[in-house]
């Protein structure tokens, strides 16, 4: 535990048998022994379990729950929820081949993002996406004169913005007034009106995304109530809409923010758009992935200073760039536990040339040289974002399957960093 506050409650599919931690089945010493470390390491088992309790809520209706790509867009995690029966929400023709390479449905996949370049666009219209959630009017006009172009009307959705608070980091708030994303609530219906008279476009719904980590279910209630007002005047103007995509968001417990009542929400949610004879939509990412991973990493010095202690490990901001992008909090633990032994509190950083690489400030450890340390909570936003900064190859994947271990991504060479590079003559 943190010397700073209370820990998360821990998934079941990670626990000390002895003094070691386990994912599942395995021992996770013996896991950073065989592939190596920097690590990441998922569970089968915490996904599926997310997975079932949006699925459940849903009553079953599986393609009303929309898989945001970017959480984690390992081809194997994709594999797993396309398999269970999960549509997915792309912003870029990356993921969307990423999920159709991973077995997924284009009819159930939705495409989000300010700023989609024609080659997407054209792809998506090509394999018959279910949906384009458009956030412009000049995203809009481009998108008719494709869709024409190709002979493919495009099924769309306005991505409202509802201007709604959500309390969340800055980083991460799109909802709200001075937010990139989405089109202005006070233009939307002239915007609606506009899109069907346009060739090409088939209006089929209306879309809002506020933020991500949102742990209290007011900010969605509120945006949902705005967002239903308008659809209400569109109704009543004879716009024909089938779905209402309220995105994702679902925040999860790093530390000791609330826990979100996923279900209660989604209850509530699906009673305001349902009563309307509309179809809810979805789009989970964090809440699915987060708490099914963890990134191992290697002590490789204690450093002691007139003000700090450090553990200085293999992982840095590279691997995890949560902590020094969001000022996220996860916890950190000794993966062997040493009891006897006294502990001391230390600041884990990691061996980036910055100043942020920093991943855990203030931990109370009982820790030495060569020890490994799991960061929790490390399934969503982790591999995704890492990078070769300082070049450092990126690290290898793991996905869990009770007493079964699937290298899902090797560990990249040296080799591979520069293998698109050349000398110039």
């Amino acid at each position: 535990m943190s010397a700073t506050g209370p820990a998360a409650v821990r998934s079941p599919d990670f626990d000390y048998r002895g003094s070691i931690l386990h994912i599942e089945s395995l021992n996770l010493e013996l896991l950073a022994q065989r592939f190596g470390t920097p690590l990441y390491v998922y569970s089968r088992a915490a996904i599926t379990a997310a997975w079932l309790r949006f699925s459940h809520a849903f009553e079953g209706n599986s393609l009303s729950v929309r898989y945001a790509v970017k959480a984690n867009s390992n081809l194997a995690i994709l594999q797993l929820l396309a398999k269970l029966g999960a549509g997915f929400d792309i912003v870029s023709v990356g993921e969307l081949e990423r999920v159709l390479r991973a077995g997924g449905d284009p009819t159930g996949i939705v495409f989000s993002g300010v700023g989609k370049r024609e080659d997407e666009m054209r792809r998506a219209l090509e394999v018959g996406i279910q949906c384009f959630n458009v956030e412009s009017e000049a995203e809009l006009l481009r998108l008719s004169v494709l869709a024409g172009n190709q002979g493919k009307p495009a099924a769309v959705a306005l991505r409202i913005n509802p201007q709604v608070e959500t309390g969340t980091h800055p980083h991460i708030a799109t909802g709200h007034r001075d937010a990139k994303f989405g089109i202005d609530i006070q233009r939307a219906e002239a915007l609606y009106r506009q899109a069907t008279k346009l060739p090409g476009i088939r209006i089929i719904g209306i879309a809002c995304h506020i933020g991500s980590q949102i742990t209290q279910p007011a900010p969605f209630l509120d945006a949902a109530r705005r967002i239903m007002a308008l659809v209400d005047n569109l109704l009543e103007n004879g716009s024909v809409l089938q779905q209402v995509d309220l995105g994702g968001g679902f925040g999860v417990r790093y530390r000791d923010e609330s826990q979100l009542d996923v279900t209660a929400l989604i209850g509530q949610l699906r009673q305001l758009v349902e009563k309307r004879g509309l179809k809810l939509i979805l789009e989970p990412g964090r809440a699915l992935v987060a708490e099914a991973g963890v990134l191992l990493t290697r002590v490789e010095y204690l450093k002691t200073t007139d003000q700090d202690r450090f553990a200085i490990v293999d992982a840095g901001m590279t691997e995890l760039i949560r902590p020094p992008l969001y000022n996220a909090w996860h916890e950190i633990r000794v993966v062997t536990q040493r009891p006897g032994m006294p502990s001391e509190i230390y600041d884990v950083v990691g061996p980036v040339c910055e100043s942020a690489d920093t991943l855990g400030r203030d931990r109370q450890l009982t820790v030495q040289t060569g020890d490994l340390l799991a960061i929790m909570d490390a399934g969503a936003y982790g591999f995704s974002m890492s990078s070769n900064y300082n070049s450092r190859p990126r690290a290898a994947e793991v996905l869990v399957d009770g007493d079964h271990a699937n290298l899902i991504r090797r560990r990249e060479t040296l080799d591979e960093l520069i293998t698109h590079e050349e000398l110039p003559c």
